[in-house]
């Protein structure tokens, strides 16, 4: 797990999903995914909570891809993290 906070920038991907609908949202996210090279190794899901909580379910509970190897949930509960394999 200390392993994960250190990877290098040009390793990981910010994808800001705020003020999108739940489809586009996921679209967006797949896409980051299908197209991350195998260098990537963390994509930084910027969902936020506050004006509800429909995109956040989605990254946490509701999506899936072949290539992910685990999803952390930070303190920040506007974050997730998504480990690619």
């Amino acid at each position: 797990m200390l392993d994960d906070m250190f990877i290098a920038e040009d390793e990981k991907i910010v994808l800001d999903l705020h003020n999108m609908q739940v489809d586009e949202a996921r679209f967006y996210l797949e896409n980051a995914i299908d197209t991350a090279t195998y260098k990537i190794k963390e994509i930084v899901v910027i969902h936020g909570y506050h004006k509800g909580q429909t995109i956040l379910n989605m990254v946490r509970k509701e999506f899936k891809h072949k290539r992910i190897e685990r999803k952390v949930i930070p303190y920040n509960k506007g974050v997730t993290l998504i480990y690619l394999k």
